[in-house]
């Protein structure tokens, strides 16, 4: 494809950069959901005649419509961009990140979207379309998916999109839920995802951080027991990666064991497990719910986070090597780069 794009760009470069003009405007307002002329021209730095004069052939194409709250594309419209993805991914130099990502930290996969997380918030929506459409191509048949909690994972669970029912896969927590906004509870995503996707639930209604005395008690009961069990056997399990130290304060974790984390390197935060920059666990959770061993007999273990600041933790994750595919954007993938970069100069040093 690369070879086909450089041949495209040398003979009609013209058409090349108003397909990029025009899928600029499209994906824009996919990430808006719904947008006023006025605030796109300036979010695509572009001029109200130009934009208009776009948007009217978008339109007379079927791809685009406005109302009075604004313009909003198509479903035709959405179709297309999502399949001019892997072209406009390999146009952007996306394709070749995303090569070096996977090759490094052999994995199956690598998607990275446009943008940066920490600086705009619809790029956390485009990583949850993303890893919504990696995780509908992945079921086949029955299944249980195991989804933890946290902003990404709900962006996921709100732009999922099937063209039929899941009839045989249950979605499932991976673990407990801690206080934090309901919406974002591991709860909360596994069930919408399931009402998103036609398929069914299960949900875990016990506290993600306890004592051991409690974690004990709890795994006595016979029907936390079983759910837990379902849990465990899941095929496919998706979770994020947070910053140790902010998912430990979050989790209420006390301050000797912060210090202790924090003088061992603690870097990286997933599925209530510690890891430092070399991918090591230096801490873990008594939870109930999805232990790191149980992603040895998963199918596929899709990590999905985004943001430049998330870069070294994602890295740390991916080094303990449970992960087959990871869902991440440009910010954090160029982060990673450097990364990989430096430590290709080191080894070679």
């Amino acid at each position: 494809m690369r070879e086909w794009i450089e041949l495209q760009q040398r003979l009609v470069p013209d058409l090349l950069e108003v397909m990029t003009k025009r899928y600029a405007i499209l994906s824009q307002v996919m990430k808006s959901e719904s947008v006023g002329r006025r605030a796109l021209a300036a979010a695509l730095s572009m001029t109200e005649r130009t934009l208009r004069a776009e948007a009217d052939f978008l339109k007379a194409q079927g791809l685009l419509e406005a109302n009075a709250a604004g313009m909003r594309v198509t479903d035709a419209g959405r179709r297309l961009v999502e399949s001019l993805v892997p072209f406009m991914s390999e146009l952007s130099g996306l394709s070749e990140l995303e090569r070096l990502i996977r090759d490094h930290f052999r994995l199956r996969e690598v998607i990275v979207v446009p943008g940066d997380a920490d600086a705009a918030r619809e790029t956390k929506r485009e990583i949850g379309r993303a890893a919504g459409r990696v995780l509908v191509r992945l079921l086949q048949g029955e299944g249980v998916v195991a989804v933890t909690g946290g902003t990404t994972l709900a962006a996921l669970a709100e732009a999922i999109t099937v063209d039929q029912p899941l009839q045989g896969v249950l979605f499932v927590p991976a673990r407990g839920g801690f206080g934090e906004s309901m919406d974002y509870q591991a709860n909360t995503i596994a069930s919408t995802l399931a009402k998103r996707t036609g398929a069914a639930y299960r949900l875990l209604h016990v506290p993600d951080h306890l004592s051991e005395d409690a974690y004990q008690s709890l795994m006595l009961e016979p029907n936390v027991r079983e759910m837990v069990e379902v849990i465990r056997k899941s095929s496919i399990v998706v979770h994020g990666i947070g910053d140790a130290m902010v998912m430990a304060r979050r989790r209420k974790v006390d301050e000797r064991t912060m210090a202790s984390m924090r003088a061992e390197g603690a870097l990286a935060e997933a599925l209530g497990y510690y890891f430092d920059r070399n991918g090591t666990v230096i801490h873990r959770m008594s939870t109930v719910g999805l232990r790191l061993d149980d992603l040895e007999t998963a199918e596929h273990v899709i990590a999905v986070a985004g943001g430049s600041s998330k870069g070294e933790a994602i890295a740390a994750v991916l080094r303990y090597g449970q992960d087959d595919v990871l869902v991440t954007d440009e910010g954090a993938a160029r982060r990673l780069e450097a990364i990989i970069r430096q430590e290709r100069q080191q080894a070679e040093g």
